[in-house]
């Protein structure tokens, strides 16, 4: 699979983007709305299971490369959701970018292409969950049309209780084809 933007290239994982990769998701700030950050192993675990995912057609997470330099800017993509939602949501869509990245608009450039594809594939809908503290990944959904569920929001099953994270937010997105 393989979505082109005006400035990205969304494409399958590659070896060259492991160490990248792996200092993106190694950088306390990057990673500062999830548990922990990743070592090179576990990266490199993330990338596999990613390409496992596109491979078996249960995720297109897919590395984001920016088109004027060819760097590894982070990733952008979709994939089943596999924590219990409220209106059991057939796909999520996410996004992690390394920090020189932010501010530019990639992320929501990214997603808008990936939204693109999910309705041409026909998917009623598309949901975005993050921390209730995560206001940057919030004003990405925002950006890109996305309204929050408030009747959705939860506690993450996979953040242990009283955890500082484990309060999410739920945002949607409808399939204007599908109204």
């Amino acid at each position: 699979m393989r979505l082109e933007t005006d400035r990205l290239i969304l494409r399958q994982w590659e070896e060259r983007d492991r160490a990248p990769f792996a200092a993106i998701v190694g950088d306390p700030h990057v990673m500062r709305f999830y548990t922990r950050t990743r070592d090179r192993a576990a990266a490199d675990a993330w990338i596999d299971k990613m390409i496992a995912g596109l491979e078996d057609g249960g995720s297109a997470f897919l590395a984001a490369e920016r088109k004027s330099d060819g760097a590894l800017i982070g990733l952008i993509g979709t994939g089943r959701v596999d924590i219990p939602l409220r209106g059991d949501p057939p796909e999520e869509i996410g996004w992690v970018l390394g920090s020189p990245y932010w501010g530019h608009g990639y992320a929501p450039e990214g997603a808008r292409a990936h939204i693109a594809r999910a309705w041409e594939r026909g998917l009623p809908e598309l949901v975005a969950f993050t921390a209730a503290i995560n206001a940057p990944s919030r004003r990405v959904m925002e950006k890109i049309g996305m309204s929050r569920d408030p009747q959705g929001d939860f506690l993450h099953p996979r953040i242990e209780e009283h955890h500082r994270l484990r309060p999410h937010v739920l945002y949607r997105i409808a399939n204007p084809g599908r109204s």
